[in-house]
């Protein structure tokens, strides 16, 4: 299956703007606030969030971050971890030193004692020695029905490793180069998923973002030829997190698409109403989040697509 109703989510302790990811992730940005503040509303973000997923029936199961070691970006799991249906567990190397240490081992263990079954743990953190990076699905957007997986390059994501992710997993690889604009500078979109969203039936994207035209161009086709819908937005609407949202099951397997309010707010009444032709919309502020993080509704959930055992 495309999409799952099971997310994992963990809950900030020292949530914060992180100077390590902030040399490449252009849509973080600073408040004027102390770090114990932002923590606080990141944790009322967060836990308000939680509560519209399950009122709609989404099982979410949260993790609670430890305050030691130092992990501001923990909030964005799905980054280091993903969960796969034939139950295998995979490990992503992260360009930011201290956002390797998110890593936890006790996660698999509540997976465990949760009903899921794992089977094998691919780890490509070594990856991390030699400068390689591949940020999980912040990096990596799978097609899982038509066995594709899209990814913009970047210093995030390597094209070598990518592609060795592809043939593991048996993907045809969709690489491309995702950019805005920054200080006049064309410069790569440090994730995929924020420019790009997959569900089941349609696609969101900011196709403005690929400016090599024969590569747009691909990635179009390999959409429509898979039966997507392609629901454009802009640079704009990209910056308000358009682009990071992801379809969940709820209750009674009724399909949602998850983003911010913010993402909402900036869709036009024409893509909003393309989008509920294909699912509803589920919405919650993430203001400070997504000012501090650089990133929003999709970058805090990690799907679980493992088996039950």
């Amino acid at each position: 299956m495309q999409i799952t109703n099971t997310i994992l989510m963990v809950r900030p302790v020292n949530f914060r703007m992180n100077e390590q990811t902030a040399v490449n992730n252009y849509f973080q940005e600073d408040l004027d606030l102390q770090n114990k503040e932002i923590n606080k509303k990141a944790q009322a973000e967060f836990d308000a969030f939680v509560n519209v997923l399950r009122a709609h029936g989404v099982h979410v199961i949260v993790v609670d971050d430890t305050k030691e070691p130092d992990t501001p970006d923990s909030i964005f799991p799905n980054n280091w971890i993903s969960f796969h249906a034939n139950g295998t567990v995979v490990v992503y190397p992260m360009f930011a030193e201290n956002r390797r240490n998110e890593r936890r081992e006790d996660i698999l263990d509540l997976l465990e004692a949760e009903g899921f079954l794992i089977d094998t743990v691919m780890d490509y953190t070594a990856a991390e020695e030699e400068g390689v990076f591949l940020e999980g699905t912040g990096s990596i957007l799978k097609d899982r029905v038509h066995q594709k997986a899209y990814c913009a390059l970047s210093e995030r994501a390597h094209e070598e490793l990518f592609i060795e992710f592809c043939e593991d997993f048996d993907c045809f690889p969709v690489i491309f180069t995702a950019n805005q604009t920054v200080n006049g500078e064309r410069l790569p979109i440090y994730h995929t998923n924020v420019m790009m969203a997959m569900a089941e039936n349609f696609v969101v994207i900011n196709l403005d973002a690929i400016d090599d035209k024969k590569e747009r161009a691909e990635v179009v086709g390999h959409l429509k030829r898979d039966g997507k819908e392609i629901i454009p937005i802009n640079d704009e609407q990209m910056h308000h997190f358009a682009g990071n949202m992801l379809q969940v099951i709820g209750a009674d397997d009724q399909r949602f698409m998850v983003m911010s309010t913010a993402a909402y707010n900036s869709l036009t009444p024409d893509q909003i109403a393309t989008i509920e032709k294909h699912c509803a919309i589920i919405h919650s502020p993430l203001d400070t989040i997504e000012t501090c993080g650089g990133g929003s509704a999709r970058c805090m959930m990690a799907e679980v697509f493992l088996p039950r055992k």
